[in-house]
């Protein structure tokens, strides 16, 4: 199987993945939350319905991120994943102004919380399956680098710290301490507003076409310089769409170099920077020195 068809198979798998454990979680929270009527609760059941939407949307994203390039997008479609990602973010928002509006409610009346031991059962279950979608999500990025993924990643990062708050929220509850489950219930509220943050401005940054980290650019520049014959190396741009990498580079060349033998380095130049990295995409221009 090649690097490209193993990526998209992992990108399919990943967002699936994620689909099932949001639904799986959106049913067992609101069977809790209903047994229970705690808010920290009903935070993670909305959260885990916007997660399952958000999933959706990603999973979309990515089918269509992955289609090849065509007439009208010469570069491919892998901005779709950024554009998953700023959803996702405004989703994560939305979760986050509506929980807190709940936990300030929940302050200001407080109620006596029922059955929690439902709820306690449901958010281990809950860290069990985010833990085990955590570990394949790092997995797929570290191969593949896709942005969906990654913001996919962040949320559910978000939502290990929430599970774990309102695991909790429930014990203390239990031990005669309801009252903190709505100031968990603002505090997660916060947390998520601060991811949804982190998710918009990584997706802007690409949507805007930001530079690969620098150290990277450095790193392609010595791969090109290392190939006899090379004087030089200058315009190198780098872009990232979804989890392809654009890149731009000049060589410079002996002025007398017949062009079958400039041409012939530039592909080196090409090939050696696409072995080190195989996302990137290459174009070579050849200028005389």
């Amino acid at each position: 199987m090649t690097a490209t068809a193993e990526h998209q198979r992992l990108l399919r798998l990943a967002t699936r993945a994620s689909l099932t454990v949001a639904s799986i979680l959106v049913l067992a929270k609101a069977i809790a939350w209903w047994l229970s009527g705690s808010v920290s609760l009903l935070a993670g059941l909305t959260d885990s319905a916007l997660d399952a939407v958000a999933s959706f949307l990603n999973l979309l994203a990515v089918h269509y991120a992955l289609r090849p390039a065509d007439d009208d997008h010469r570069f491919g479609h892998g901005k779709a994943e950024a554009l998953a990602g700023m959803a996702q973010a405004l989703f994560i928002a939305v979760s986050a102004v509506l929980i807190g509006f709940q936990a300030v409610e929940r302050l200001q009346t407080p109620q006596q919380l029922g059955d929690t031991g439902a709820g306690i059962a449901v958010m281990l279950l809950s860290l069990a399956l985010t833990v085990a979608l955590l570990a394949f999500q790092r997995k797929v990025i570290r191969i593949t680098g896709s942005t969906a993924v990654r913001a996919d990643s962040l949320h559910y990062r978000s939502d290990l710290l929430l599970n774990g708050s309102i695991l909790l929220a429930l014990l203390l509850a239990g031990f005669g301490w309801p009252q903190l489950d709505a100031l968990f219930g603002l505090g997660i509220a916060l947390y998520i507003l601060w991811s949804a943050l982190q998710i918009a401005r990584e997706s802007t940054s690409i949507l805007m076409d930001q530079e690969l980290p620098a150290d990277i650019g450095e790193r392609m520049q010595e791969l090109a310089l290392a190939i006899p014959g090379v004087k030089g190396v200058h315009d190198l741009r780098t872009r990232v769409s979804g989890s392809h990498w654009f890149v731009q580079l000049h060589l410079e060349l002996p002025g007398a170099l017949p062009l079958h033998d400039a041409h012939a380095l530039c592909v080196k130049a090409s090939e050696a920077i696409r072995e080190r990295y195989p996302r990137a995409d290459v174009m070579v221009h050849a200028d005389p020195v």
